[in-house]
């Protein structure tokens, strides 16, 4: 991968001015080559990662669905998966190898808003064959960030 990106990919909000820098480059080579990265599709987002559980507000619930579906002929997986992922109940959507053909990455305020979601819009989906649904307890680590504080080992050493 091309040093620029991998750089905004660990810091989207670098200056142009330390970008450059960083890479040997001059500030236009640069721009030039995230407005082309932009223009081609290859940044398709800037993205700050927000720690949700520290929120004194309530946060969604997540949860993480495997689907079974039956592929439809000539066109395989992908008009199911356009016809799930644009549901704005989901945030993510993966084609997987194994046992499930989809994974997806749901929010909702609630369980039962998750609940309903697969009970009335994604189970009756004709090519739906069967979901697992895994609602998300707690979040360690996303996109290579760690969420959780790691404490000192508080056990005594055992001397003889």
């Amino acid at each position: 991968m091309d040093e620029i990106l991998e750089i905004l990919e660990e810091n989207a909000r670098i200056s142009i001015e330390d970008l450059a820098r960083l890479v040997k480059k001059s500030k236009r080579e640069v721009e030039e080559a995230i407005k082309k990265y932009e223009k081609k599709g290859i940044i398709a987002k800037y993205k700050t990662i927000i720690n949700k559980g520290r929120l004194k507000e309530e946060t969604p619930v997540v949860a993480l669905i495997e689907v079974r579906v039956t592929p439809q002929k000539d066109v395989g997986f992908d008009n199911i998966a356009q016809r799930i992922y644009r549901f704005s109940e989901v945030k993510s959507c993966y084609l997987l190898s194994g046992t499930y053909d989809l994974l997806l990455v749901v929010e909702g305020k609630d369980i039962q808003t998750v609940a309903r979601f697969v009970s009335e819009k994604l189970a009756p989906l004709s090519s739906v064959k069967g979901t697992t649904t895994h609602f998300m307890l707690k979040k360690y680590k996303e996109d290579g960030v760690i969420f959780v504080k790691e404490e000192k080992n508080k056990r005594l050493t055992i001397t003889y």
